[in-house]
């Protein structure tokens, strides 16, 4: 139950990170607000984007890396080394595996004249 609830804010966060990085914008492209880019009308004010998404893809990070570490210690939790004598089926005892001589059942006994013989003989 818990792995899965973890797991689950592991996708959603790793959607939200690829979105915000996808978000930014390069380093190269603010010398062009510097020659009236128009930026102080933006959504986030005259400094820009870069904070608010900077800010979130840093707490988006940490998310991850959280819930990374929580699923690996998870999955860990979950798996019991065994030895291989304990996973393959217990073998039958030798006194169960062989027959006595009253369990077999008689050979059929043929006579020599039933027997057929080569064609070339």
């Amino acid at each position: 139950m818990l792995e899965t609830i973890v797991l689950v804010v592991h996708v959603f966060a790793t959607i939200a990170l690829i979105a915000l990085v996808m978000l930014q914008t390069g380093k190269g492209a603010e010398a062009g607000a510097a020659f009236g880019g128009g930026a102080s009308s933006t959504v986030f004010g005259s400094a820009g984007a870069g904070s608010f998404l900077s800010r979130s893809t840093a707490i988006l990070a940490t998310v991850f890396f959280a819930t990374s570490l929580s699923l690996a210690y998870l999955s860990g939790k979950e798996i019991t080394p065994k030895s291989i004598t304990e996973v393959v089926a217990p073998v039958q005892s030798e006194s169960d595996s062989v027959k006595g001589p009253a369990d077999v059942p008689a050979a059929p006994v043929s006579n020599s004249s039933d027997v057929p013989t080569p064609a070339g003989r």
